[in-house]
C-alpha cells in the first residue's frame, strides 16, 4: 500500500500488537488442546475502535520478522488502520500470548511470551518519520513504557512532540504491574505521562494505586491541578465519573453504566470504553455524552470472547445512540 498520495493519520496509537491463542474450551491452560487464534493489544484495540467509527488511525510498533508479525499487520490493515509506521525487526520475535477460556465472567489466565519483543525494542528513533503537525489526536497507554527504558523514552517522546504539535491526547493507564521492576516507578512514570495529557483515563483502583487518593473526585483533582483538562474514571458495572473544564466550563457528573445480561470476557472493556470517550470528544460532543458513549461500547465489549470484536462500527453506534434517552444537563 502506497502511502505517498495517502494523508498522515489524524488519530496515531502506539505499543504492542501480539498474537493471541484463546483455548477453545473452559479450563486451565494445561489442559487446552485448541486455540482459536486472534491478536491483542489494549492499544490496538483503541486504534480498531476509532478506526471502526471512521477515523483515520495510524499504528506505531514493531513486529518480527515471522508470520505472527504478517498476521498482526495483515489484521490491522483489514480493520483500516494505516501501518506506514509499524516497522518489522529482524532480530527480535513477535510477542504471543495464550488466553484461557474463564467461565461466569471470571478474569482469564493469561500466559506471556513476550519478554525481549520486536515491540519492546522499540526506541524514539522509530517516530522520526511522523509527522506530528498533521496530527489531531494521540491516544497513549501505560503499557508501552512498562515493556523497556527505550520503550518509555519514545512514550515521553511521543507525548511531547504531540503536546508541542497542538494535537489533544488521551492517556489509559492500564496498570500491568507485573511488567514493572517496582509499584514506586510504575507510579511515577504514569502520573507523569498523565500530566502531559489532556483526557486521563483511570479506572477507579487504578486511580487510587496512582495518586495514593480515594474517592473519584479525589482522584479526578489529582490529575487537574498537574495539568489534564479532564478525567475519566471507569466506574465498572455502575458507570463513570466525569470531571474537568472541557469546553470552557468546570462541570463533574457520574453517569450510570448499562445492563448487560451476561458478562463473557472482561478483557477489553476498559479499551472499549476509551474508544468511546474518546470518539465522542473528538465528536465534539459533551463530556456527559462521551461517559455514556465510553460506558456503551464498555458494555458491548463484555459481551464477546476477543478483545475487539465488540467494537461497533460507526452505523451500529449511531442506532443505538439514537435510542437512548436525551442526557439531562446537570
Amino acid at each position: 500500500m502506497s502511502h505517498s498520495s495517502t494523508p498522515n493519520p489524524e488519530i496515531l496509537t502506539f505499543g504492542e500488537a501480539m498474537t493471541m491463542f484463546i483455548a477453545e474450551t473452559s479450563g486451565g491452560l494445561a489442559e487446552a488442546e485448541r486455540f482459536q487464534r486472534r491478536i491483542a493489544g489494549a492499544d490496538t484495540n483503541v486504534a480498531i475502535g476509532l478506526a471502526r467509527l471512521g477515523f483515520h488511525v495510524g499504528w506505531l510498533s514493531r513486529v518480527g520478522n515471522d508470520d505472527f508479525g504478517t498476521f498482526i499487520r495483515r489484521t490491522l490493515e483489514a480493520e483500516g488502520l494505516d501501518c506506514r509506521h509499524l516497522s518489522v525487526d529482524a532480530d527480535h520475535p513477535t510477542g504471543l500470548l495464550f488466553k484461557e477460556r474463564a467461565e461466569g465472567g471470571a478474569d482469564p489466565k493469561v500466559a506471556y511470551f513476550r519478554r525481549g519483543s520486536a515491540a519492546s525494542q522499540l526506541a524514539p528513533s522509530d517516530a522520526d518519520a511522523i509527522d506530528f503537525s498533521a496530527l489531531r489526536h494521540l491516544h497513549a497507554t501505560g503499557i508501552p513504557p512498562a515493556l523497556s527504558s527505550s520503550v518509555r523514552e519514545l512514550s515521553h517522546h511521543m507525548l511531547g512532540q504531540a503536546r508541542a504539535a497542538g494535537a489533544t491526547i488521551s492517556f489509559d493507564p492500564n496498570l500491568r504491574p507485573s511488567l514493572w521492576t517496582s509499584e514506586s516507578e510504575m507510579r511515577e512514570t504514569l502520573n507523569s505521562l498523565a500530566a502531559q495529557s489532556d483526557w486521563v483515563l483511570p479506572g477507579l483502583a487504578e486511580g487510587r494505586l496512582l495518586t495514593g487518593l480515594d474517592t473519584p473526585e479525589a482522584i479526578a483533582d489529582y490529575y487537574l491541578e498537574r495539568g489534564a483538562k479532564a478525567v475519566i474514571i471507569k466506574l465498572g458495572p455502575q458507570g463513570s465519573y466525569y470531571r474537568g473544564s472541557l469546553g470552557g466550563e468546570e462541570a463533574s457528573a457520574t453517569i450510570p453504566g448499562f445492563k448487560v445480561a451476561e458478562v463473557i470476557d472482561t478483557v477489553g472493556a476498559g479499551d472499549g470504553f476509551a474508544v468511546g470517550v474518546v470518539s465522542a470528544l473528538l465528536d465534539g460532543r459533551s463530556p456527559q455524552e462521551a461517559a455514556r458513549r465510553g460506558n456503551l461500547i464498555g458494555s458491548l465489549a463484555v459481551q464477546v470472547v476477543g478483545d475487539m470484536e465488540g467494537l461497533p462500527s460507526r452505523e451500529q453506534l449511531t442506532a443505538m445512540e439514537a435510542g437512548l434517552p436525551a442526557l439531562s444537563s446537570p
